[in-house]
């Protein structure tokens, strides 16, 4: 059986993380949740859920993530895939299973959940997501003849080809990062249509314009900085 990890940043999702947690199936090894400065019972809620808590203090997705890969690097058994899923109870985490099958079936290895409006509740993404979306992966198919339609954060990966990628972003632009240097490494992708759902409680990005306004700074700039690398 793979060895498949599960890793969710999480602020302030007391509420949801036990339901995202219920929902995950049993095949993944070891879920990982990352409390980044949560205030509330994410960490006991997650605990008592089932999972391995970590705790990041500094505030940013990128951070919670990195967190979570350091954790992963630093155990003696071998990983072969990692998921990241939100927190919020947005995405299904029962759909895991369609996520990692083109990985386990060896065809590709980088499976990006994409938020299809045909399979998204009314409202559960924001105007400013929707055109973000469009924009990012419109400039991505322009500049570099990518094929992703969506920078969803339900995505699954190989993890010696995470590896390669050293991310290193700390806040909006991790998603979006990983994607542009599966690109230039040219790391097989595939995009799978996922449900999505309005999420529990308040985006603390595109819940406010402030976060909407830096997360798109942020993921543009990641975009033309890889555009006019050489």
């Amino acid at each position: 059986m793979p060895n498949i990890k599960v890793i969710i940043p999480a602020f302030n999702e007391a509420d949801s993380i036990p339901l995202v947690i219920k929902d995950i199936p049993k095949l993944v090894t070891e879920i990982i949740v990352v409390s980044n400065s949560s205030t509330d019972a994410t960490e006991k809620n997650a605990k008592t859920a089932g999972a391995t808590v970590l705790t990041e203090s500094r505030k940013g997705y990128g951070y919670a993530c990195l967190k979570g890969l350091d954790y992963v690097a630093r155990q003696n058994s071998k990983t072969d895939i990692i998921v990241f899923l939100d927190g919020d109870y947005s995405d299904y985490p029962e759909e895991l299973t369609k996520l990692i099958q083109p990985i386990l079936d060896n065809k590709v290895d980088f499976v990006i959940g994409t938020r299809v409006k045909y399979l998204r509740e009314q409202g559960s993404m924001t105007f400013p997501q929707i055109f973000g979306n469009w924009l990012a992966t419109t400039l991505m198919r322009i500049m570099f003849g990518s094929k992703f339609t969506d920078l969803g954060p339900f995505r699954a990966i190989k993890y010696e080809q995470l590896l390669k990628l050293n991310m290193q972003d700390k806040t909006y632009g991790w998603t979006v990062e990983m994607q542009l240097k599966a690109l230039k490494q040219n790391i097989l992708y595939t995009e799978i249509p996922v449900s999505y759902r309005n999420r529990i409680g308040v985006s603390k990005v595109s819940g406010t314009v402030k976060g909407a306004v830096l997360a798109g700074i942020k993921i543009l700039s990641w975009i033309f900085k890889y555009g006019f690398k050489k």
